[in-house]
């Protein structure tokens, strides 16, 4: 059931992508960046749990089309803080709208027990501790 959930969750954003020749780790970027504007490049490869020569191209290419913005840290220049522009906002609506809806529809098919019940479930897959919520 994961397998077809993941598979069906992605086909929509997977499409949008493909329109920038983008894939999904791009849509991770820019998922993780745009709810945490401000964000160090340590702090993303730490989420993704990639190299920094993965996320390295990925960004570039996000960075160099006018998705993500970089600025230098406010202490320390070499930092450099990520945050969406407006066009990387408006393709991380575009992107996350069908994955919200579908949410929306089954949370509210299942009701706050099952809610509750896939929280704990996803949460127990989870190997790390502090990103469980």
């Amino acid at each position: 059931l994961l397998f077809f959930a993941y598979r069906d969750f992605t086909a929509e954003p997977d499409k949008i992508l493909k329109d920038y020749n983008f894939g999904r780790a791009h849509h991770r970027v820019i998922h993780f960046v745009g709810r945490n504007p401000g964000m160090t490049v340590s702090q993303l490869l730490n989420i993704l749990r990639i190299t920094k020569q993965s996320l390295s191209r990925v960004l570039r290419q996000l960075i160099s089309d006018g998705f993500v913005a970089q600025d230098a840290g406010p202490k320390d220049r070499r930092q450099r803080l990520l945050r969406l522009t407006d066009r990387g906002h408006a393709l991380e609506n575009r992107v996350s709208e069908d994955q919200r809806q579908r949410i929306q529809r089954a949370f509210a098919a299942a009701g706050p027990a099952g809610v509750d019940g896939f929280r704990q479930v996803l949460n127990a897959m989870i190997v790390d501790a502090e990103n469980q919520v």
